[in-house]
């Protein structure tokens, strides 16, 4: 019959192996009380999971099954590792059962032998010893020193550079316990508290200038450690690491914390890790020299902020007489500053460029400064200092910045520079103003992919009066991304050789385009008086036409509601033009209205003699500038957009205008108010033609706006024609001549009907 309860036997409750990679079950000798009552470990690392467990409550033991053999030469560790607590009581006068009396022993045997064992590996005076003295002295009797033996065997304390210490591997040499523990340095070696209330300021300093002098990395631990003074830890130092956090409660309009060397140092390959500054109190946002933490002219160095709070510039990157360049910057919370992120040159030989930013949450408290202006990352440079930032990439990064529905401003991304390459991805974008970024000089090239906005309005790019270019590229994945990524086409003249036409004797007119003339005679003033069906001036080559000074050609585009179009022009060194005009379809004037157009590769600058903006350099390969954007200001409601013959003649061959794929302007021609663009001209006249007698005609005369002679031309009446043939032809400006012969051998009299005449342009 069945043993009715586990016997314990004089086993050790521990079994080691070595692997060979093939065997996956290993016994245990010892008996266990259930499956969790013994600890796998896979080479010193204990195992939560990759096997199963078999022979709970047995004797003998069992085996711990794994479901991978571990690899070769692993070290297998089984052990039994029980519970110490009693989860059974005896009932006073109860029937006291045998086997609950045995299982209750077997666990309190089961549980000794443990003990036993662990006492055997455990460092212990030897039993034939009478005892002696093995108590610790006391804290402060120990501190700073080495705990060794003294003559008699008793435990006891020596200073530390009087040892040495060497590593149990093979080729270690020995070093004094002095020299070992210097190998870091540590704020506390140097008095530093981190209670949060005593001035630890001098004595992080004294760290900060011995990591220096040794090139050393500095550790702050845990703890908060308060200062009343600005910190600097100089680019000698290797690098700062932080768990603890650093609190200013120091002058304002400083740096508290300053890492790296400024001038035209090089502080290169650098790491600086959990830096954690805080102000005491929140700064008050009016002086941009009250920074956290300033990163001066590093280089292929990796910085993590975990946080950094409660200042007017949260975090500054600054190339001094040096760049900022090559460098990873991991963010976290970025919280109450009015400028989370400052990347900044301070001078014209310094740059900021290739920069890589993961996450980072710029986030300000609701009751914060609410009637000031706050941004997540801004691109500034100091009067005079080099502006052209380019190449920084931003991934993840989350903006909360309080301004929806205030009247302020609360814009992730603030360029006051001319920078280039600024790709932000992924972008969060919480309470904030309805803009990604906000554009006050010549960035270019920026692409914003917004991953999120909470209220779902439109995110586009606000351009300040002060922008030269636009162009840059606001990616809305949270509004119909895929509709985005294609582009609408508003209109196109992909051949102007076959697009153009005789307009009359000596004037040329092109399909969709307008004519413009860089000197229009007289006081013109509205649209129709500036874009012309057809001029002279045009010379058409065997690909296209060859635009000389003086004359140009454009689309018009409705600006109503779209104020943003890409021209895409096939020329040689192309000049950009654009005329703008009220919703009267009124010239607008730089004069009365300001800077109206913006593109993306060059200035845009006003003509008084033309009266229309103007690139200030021809359209390149060379400069990337082929394909332009044109931003028009909000009183555009009608432009002309196009090229024109500036200084040299060139030849154009194709332009096409596109615009967002979410707008759906209208491209504006061969109307009744705007008659150019068109080389079919149709017109009809009410006519009761008379009697007409055998072989006889009959003419009328109908007004045809844009009839030259030389079109070809042609007539249809309205009824029945049986009989009789309508011939047509121009035979004065704007006007067609219909002419109806009689071919029969009677008098022919038509009935009152409509004549049409039409006449098309070669």
């Amino acid at each position: 019959m069945a043993a009715e309860h586990i016997r314990i036997g004089d086993v050790a409750p521990r079994v080691h192996y070595v692997a060979d990679g093939v065997q996956a079950a290993f016994t245990y000798p010892f008996p266990i009380f259930a499956e969790g009552d013994i600890e796998v470990r896979l080479d010193g690392l204990i195992q939560m999971a990759g096997y199963a467990v078999t022979g709970a409550g047995e004797s003998e033991g069992g085996a711990v099954h794994f479901y991978e053999p571990p690899p070769p030469g692993c070290a297998v560790s089984l052990r039994r590792e029980l519970p110490v607590a009693r989860n059974t009581d005896f009932q006073e006068n109860g029937v006291l059962r045998a086997r609950t009396l045995n299982d209750e022993l077997d666990y309190q045997v089961a549980a000794l032998q443990e003990v036993k064992e662990g006492l055997g590996t455990a460092l212990r005076l030897d039993p034939s010893e009478a005892g002696g003295a093995t108590t610790l002295p006391l804290r402060r009797a120990r501190a700073n020193k080495l705990l060794g033996f003294d003559s008699a065997g008793a435990v006891t304390v020596f200073d530390r550079d009087g040892a040495s210490l060497s590593l149990p591997f093979q080729g270690a040499v020995p070093r004094t316990v002095e020299d070992k523990l210097a190998e870091r340095l540590s704020a506390r070696d140097f008095g530093a508290v981190g209670d949060g209330a005593a001035d630890d300021g001098p004595a992080l300093q004294a760290a900060m200038n011995a990591a220096a002098a040794s090139g050393k990395r500095l550790e702050i631990g845990e703890g908060t450690f308060r200062t009343a003074m600005p910190l600097v830890l100089p680019g000698a130092a290797a690098g700062l690491s932080m768990r603890g956090a650093i609190l200013y409660a120091g002058p304002g309009g400083r740096a508290a914390l300053t890492l790296g060397d400024g001038g035209t140092a090089r502080n290169a390959a650098k790491l600086y890790e959990g830096l954690r500054v805080l102000r005491a109190t929140v700064s008050d946002w009016m002086d941009e020299n009250d920074i956290g933490i300033v990163l001066r002219n590093l280089d292929a160095s990796f910085v993590e902020v975990r946080q950094v709070e409660g200042f007017t510039i949260g975090i500054r990157t600054l190339g001094d007489e040096r760049g900022f360049e090559d460098t990873t910057l991991m963010l976290g919370r970025i919280v109450n500053n009015r400028i989370g992120l400052d990347v900044r040159a301070a001078t014209a030989a310094a740059w900021n460029t290739s920069v890589r930013y993961y996450g980072g949450h710029f986030a300000i408290a609701s009751s914060l400064h609410p009637d000031r202006d706050r941004f997540g990352v801004r691109f500034s440079a100091a009067p005079g200092a080099y502006a052209g930032h380019n190449r920084h990439v931003f991934h993840g990064p989350g903006f909360e910045l309080q301004a929806k529905d205030r009247p302020i401003l609360g814009i992730p991304f603030l360029c006051d520079v001319s920078s280039r390459a600024v790709i932000a991805s992924a972008v969060r974008m919480e309470g904030c103003s309805p803009y990604v970024a906000h554009h006050s000089g010549g960035a270019q090239d920026h692409v914003y992919e917004v991953a999120w906005a909470s209220q779902g309005y439109g995110v586009g790019i606000d351009y300040a009066p002060t922008a030269t270019r636009v162009g840059s590229v606001v990616r809305a994945l949270h509004q119909a991304a895929g509709h985005r990524e294609s582009v609408r086409e508003v209109a196109a003249a992909p051949n102007l050789r076959a697009a153009a036409f005789r307009y009359s004797n000596t004037e040329t007119g092109f399909d969709r385009l307008a004519c413009l003339s860089g000197s229009v005679s007289g006081t013109p003033s509205r649209l129709p008086d500036f874009a012309l069906p057809g001029l002279d001036g045009y010379t058409l080559v065997n690909r296209g036409v060859l635009l000389t000074p003086g004359r140009g050609l454009a689309f018009l585009a409705d600006a109503r509601n779209c104020k943003e179009f890409a021209l895409a022009v096939d020329a040689d060194n192309p000049r950009l033009v654009v005329q703008c005009f009220d919703i009267g379809m009124n010239l607008l004037t730089a004069e009365a209205n300001g800077p109206l157009v913006r593109a993306s590769g060059m200035s845009m600058n006003w003509s008084p003699t033309a009266r229309w903006w103007q690139g200030s350099a021809d359209m390149s390969d060379a400069a990337l500038t082929r394909l332009q954007v044109v931003r028009l200001a909000e009183p555009v409601f009608y432009a002309l957009i196009g090229i024109a013959g500036i200084g040299d003649s060139y030849e154009a061959r194709a332009m096409r205008l596109c615009c967002d794929p979410s707008q759906a302007p209208a491209a504006l021609w061969g109307m009744p108010d705007l008659p150019f663009g068109r080389r079919e001209l149709v017109a009809d006249l009410a006519w009761d033609p008379p009697s007409i007698a055998a072989g006889g005609t009959a003419q009328a005369n109908v007004p045809l706006p844009g009839a030259r002679p030389g079109d070809f031309a042609g007539a249809a009446w309205s009824a029945s024609t049986s009989g009789a043939v309508f011939l047509a032809q121009v035979g004065a400006t704007d006007v067609v001549t219909v002419t109806v012969l009689n071919r029969t051998a009677a008098p022919l009299d038509l009935n009152p009907g409509t004549v049409r005449a039409r006449v098309v342009k070669a």
